[in-house]
């Protein structure tokens, strides 16, 4: 089949346009292949090195002590030594921006005459007061508490969007939903576990708001897909084409939605990170950026091609091959393939023409009717 009129010739002005003629369904295989090696990676990484849970999961003891040229990472284990506390399971860093510049320090809980030991020493090693080096103390009491609370909340999030979702659309599309989901997390959190990047309560937050990105990236192409099986109900099209149409459709509209979404997070890494040296945001952004990235992998290439898979085992076979090329672009403009071509007295023959992406055969009235149009009744004076 020729090339439609109007398309553009190079790739990007198409893409811009949506008059992309990707086969998503076709390479299902290879989108869900690297899922799964994703996840084994994730899995393996979690078996062998867990997560770097923060002092608010775990619990112990921090002190934020002043850096100076005379006081550092070395310094502050030196001090930890002399007080007979182990510097192995401590995590010492130093943190700089341009209002502060501190090193701080974690450690198991110790003996509250200890601690008092510990700042002392701090003060006396960095050459401020002791009323300079803040001590914090955080229970793993508290920990396990934000943990089930979290897990709770998942839970009942999990549940109404099951629901929601079985109720607007179907639960095929619930199931590819909720698997999307949670590919996401569990990328998110393989992503801290392979680089030992630390879990604080803002990263648990951080996770259950890409639970909500990556449902409505999803949600957005299923309801095209929804609208586009009742447009290709008339003529028996087969599932996996109103995929591929549908994903074409909406390719564009994804890629700006994601890309006007992680800009301000990088925005948040680069300077609230950065330059102003807020922790907490770069804790919470980080595990956004990643969780977003893989939401937009995860609707084009396990949520929508997973539907398609359990959508078409349930109805009738193909009686073809899909729709590739120009004719899966013809399809995709509306140059091809449209919802009043074939009605339920056309023929197998034209109804293939129109799957195969020719132009619309537009059915003349007088053989829509299969009966004599009845007369007007007389009104009555």
């Amino acid at each position: 089949m020729n090339r439609p009129d109007g398309v553009a010739d190079s790739g990007i002005k198409r893409l811009f346009r949506g008059q992309t003629a990707i086969d998503f369904y076709g390479h299902r295989r290879i989108g869900l292949i690297v899922a799964m090696v994703v996840l084994l990676v994730t899995a393996g990484s979690l078996s062998t090195r867990g997560l770097n849970l923060g002092l608010d999961f775990e619990g112990g003891d921090a002190w934020d002590v002043p850096a100076s040229e005379t006081f550092g990472v070395d310094e502050a284990a030196d001090v930890l030594s002399d007080n007979g506390v182990s510097t192995t399971g401590a995590r010492i860093q130093r943190r700089s921006s341009e209002t502060a510049d501190v090193i701080t320090i974690q450690v198991e809980e110790v003996d509250r005459d200890v601690a008092v030991s510990i700042t002392e020493g701090f003060a006396v090693a960095a050459g401020v007061t002791a009323d300079e080096v803040s001590f914090s103390f955080t229970s793993s009491t508290w920990g396990s508490e934000i943990t089930e609370k979290a897990l709770r909340a998942l839970i009942i999030f999990l549940i109404v969007v099951s629901v929601f979702i079985s109720i607007r659309f179907e639960w095929r599309m619930a199931v590819a939903a909720l698997t999307a989901m949670a590919h996401d997390v569990v990328v998110t959190v393989g992503v801290y576990s392979v680089f030992a990047f630390e879990v604080t309560p803002a990263t648990v937050i951080a996770f259950l708001t890409i639970l909500a990105y990556s449902l409505y990236d999803t949600i957005v192409v299923f309801d095209r897909v929804r609208e586009n099986e009742g447009k290709y109900a008339g003529v028996r099209m087969p599932y996996e084409d109103v995929v591929n149409i549908s994903m074409n459709q909406v390719l564009m509209r994804s890629i700006n939605t994601s890309i006007s979404s992680i800009l301000p997070v990088i925005s948040l890494l680069l300077v609230g990170s950065g330059l102003l040296g807020a922790v907490t945001l770069r804790e919470f952004a980080l595990a956004l950026l990643v969780g977003m990235i893989s939401g937009v992998y995860s609707s084009i290439f396990v949520a929508t091609p997973l539907l398609a898979t359990l959508k078409s085992n349930s109805g009738r076979k193909s009686r073809r091959d899909c729709l590739v090329g120009e004719d899966l672009r013809a399809a995709v403009i509306g140059a091809g393939v449209t919802g009043r071509v074939v009605s339920s007295a056309s023929t197998d023959d034209e109804a293939d023409e129109v799957l195969a992406g020719a132009s619309s055969v537009v059915q003349p009235a007088d053989r829509l009717l299969n009966h004599p149009p009845r007369p007007r009744k007389k009104k009555r004076r």
